[in-house]
């Protein structure tokens, strides 16, 4: 008797293991870790960005031509949560749900598709032979769902049951959990018959044939293979990437794994998340000579096409050198976007008429102390205007030498300060590794080096805007009739295709930056209080995904969040050093140390600007 008791005791306590490491599996791999928010109903937008309802709902949904998530909308709207894997969990495409992503809902009667913004519903997808892709039942076109420049560049704070919206600004986004969130939403559905029956009565209908049913659930598996792939070139470089985590992306390194590995099937050109950037503002980028954190993309085509790339527009390779590649890149869009973020060349008596930077809400904020404004004022013109330039509002902006001589088309574009890592003292990682990155390509895509020369290895950068310039091209040639020079020459930003990687970051005018924590290029500091302050009194850990909004220290809280993201500044590409007013010299001080007083002065004139 004993002895059977040892026997159960013993199989219990397997069973009880095997269950606890079978949970704990089932939470890491099938579920997504997410924050629970509250729900708000008071939502404002920002004041002074000069936009009519009309232009923001066109940027918060225009169609670049991307296909994000590798699956159709309808396909999109009609998966299940993560989650419970028997009982029916809500939809994927629940607004609610995503906004526990950081993706803001979208209640504008505009909105037809429902989903939040930054997502647009496409045009119908085509198979690598060029035709269309069909639902099996109704024989209806299956159309593109992508994430557009609004899902990066549309920024949020909370405050006291506000909800503030900004366009142009900083998202508070996981991206990556998103795309982990529809992987394993496709897998679960491929494999738990329940969660297929009631995926295929959305897609196909509720009386769908077997064999409609059957081709559907060939499709599904063939995306979650395609899933798979992608996923083990993920786990090879894992060991060596950085978490991004809410409210930045490493960018360029993708863009590159989309288009040099994943496109052209090149595995060996996949690398490692290793410097992940803040989403930038992009009030008045486009007219900045230079864009990029490291000034590395010079014409404004090149730089949206290849955002577009790098969010999975499609494209198809020549076989032949004398063709070049055709994708699904939307650049009159792109165009159309550009022209509305840049209005009409900026001068002092009109200064940005395009996507203007946000203005102090007073009616929900603290009003500002218009006497610590005015001492921030000063200091601001002895510590921060020798790099970022005067403010807008002084005549000594519109006077910088910074600015360029009008071109011929009139224009004029601010070649904006760059600062070597080794003054700033900023992480390098973000400008190391794009400078040092090599890739491999077909010769038949023509790419050459300076000498003319047809190569099939070279520098990321040089290589990439090659690339995207000759997808571009393709564009203009296959209209009717073809995009006449002079057009090209205006959709191009009457600019150069020029390429550089420069170890250095971009100083930029600071309009706005209120309504954009965290800061530095790489969000490693949560707001401007302690980017003022010494590196010694920065905090080394702390919490993103917070959305309460601190008017005193300009930041998101950064208390523990279950679901959040943790950020260590320890870590190569996290690092908060740098960009630091101290006593003392040496890489990374910048300026002498700022009493408190000081500090708080500087910041109430930032919230000014």
């Amino acid at each position: 008797m004993k002895k059977t008791l040892a026997i159960v005791a013993v199989v219990l306590v397997v069973l009880a293991v095997v269950a606890i490491v079978g949970f704990q599996c089932y939470r890491e791999k099938l579920t997504v870790d997410v924050p629970e928010y509250q729900q708000l109903t008071k939502v404002k937008w920002a004041d002074g960005q000069n936009w009519t309802q009309a232009e923001s709902d066109r940027f918060h949904h225009i169609d670049q031509g991307t296909q994000t998530f590798g699956i159709p909308y309808e396909w999109f709207m009609a998966l299940e949560q993560p989650g419970n894997l028997f009982c029916p969990p809500g939809l994927l495409s629940d607004q609610t749900y995503l906004d526990r992503f950081g993706f803001i809902p979208d209640e504008s009667a505009a909105n037809d598709t429902k989903l939040p913004i930054g997502f647009a519903h496409g045009g119908p997808i085509v198979d690598p032979a060029g035709g269309p892709v069909l639902n099996p039942q109704t024989q209806a076109p299956m159309t593109s769902l992508g994430l557009t420049c609004a899902a990066c560049h549309t920024g949020r704070l909370d405050y006291e049951g506000t909800r503030i919206l900004i366009d142009g600004g900083s998202a508070l986004t996981d991206v990556n959990k998103l795309q982990n969130a529809v992987a394993i939403s496709v897998l679960t559905t491929v494999y738990i018959p329940s969660r297929f029956d009631r995926f295929a009565a959305r897609v196909l209908g509720p009386n769908a044939s077997d064999d409609a049913k059957s081709k559907l659930r060939a499709s599904l598996k063939q995306t979650r293979t395609q899933m798979l792939s992608v996923g083990s070139l993920e786990d090879s470089v894992k060991a060596h990437s950085i978490e991004e985590g809410f409210t930045r992306l490493d960018a360029l390194s993708r863009i590159g794994n989309t288009v040099f590995a994943l496109d052209m099937a090149h595995p060996e050109n996949f690398v490692s998340y290793s410097a992940p950037v803040h989403f930038p503002r992009i009030w008045y980028a486009s007219w900045f000579l230079w864009v990029q954190y490291d000034g590395s993309i010079e014409r404004p085509m090149v730089r949206n096409a290849g955002e577009a790339l790098g969010v999975r527009a499609t494209v198809e390779f020549p076989i032949a050198k004398s063709e070049l590649p055709s994708s699904s890149v939307r650049v009159d869009e792109l165009d159309k976007i550009e022209q509305q973020l840049a209005g009409k060349s900026p001068t002092q008596d009109n200064p940005f008429p395009g996507l203007g930077s946000p203005k102090w809400p007073t009616d929900i904020f603290p009003a500002l102390n218009t006497d610590r404004v005015a001492a921030g004022a000063a200091l601001y013109k002895q510590r921060c205007a020798h790099c970022h330039l005067a403010a807008t509002t002084d005549p000594n902006f519109w006077n910088a030498p910074q600015w360029t001589k009008p071109n011929a088309a009139g224009q004029r574009y601010l070649n904006l300060n760059m600062v070597d890592i080794s003054y700033v003292g900023t992480d390098p990682a973000q400008a190391e590794d794009i400078a040092n990155r090599m890739v491999n390509f077909p010769e038949t895509i023509g790419i050459t080096d300076s000498s003319g020369k047809v190569i099939a290895r070279g520098p990321f950068g040089p290589v990439l805007g090659q690339f995207v310039s000759k997808v571009v091209e393709r564009w203009y040639n296959t209209q009717t009739p073809p995009t006449p020079d002079a057009e090209r020459d205006r959709m191009n930003g009457y600019r150069d295709n020029g390429i550089q990687a420069k170890l250095q970051y971009k100083a930029r005018p600071l309009n706005g930056i209120w309504a954009t924590p965290p800061y530095l290029h790489n969000s490693s500091v949560p707001n401007l209080y302690s980017l003022l302050s010494p590196v010694s009194e920065r905090p080394e850990t702390f919490y993103l995904g917070n959305r309460e909004y601190d008017p005193v220290n300009v930041g998101y809280h950064t208390e523990k969040l279950d679901g959040g993201f943790k950020f260590d500044t320890s870590t190569r590409g996290n690092s908060n050093a740098g960009h630091e007013f101290n006593n003392g010299s040496g890489q990374g001080i910048i300026g002498p140390l700022l009493t408190p007083d000081e500090r708080y002065a500087l910041i109430e004139y930032l919230k000014s600007l």
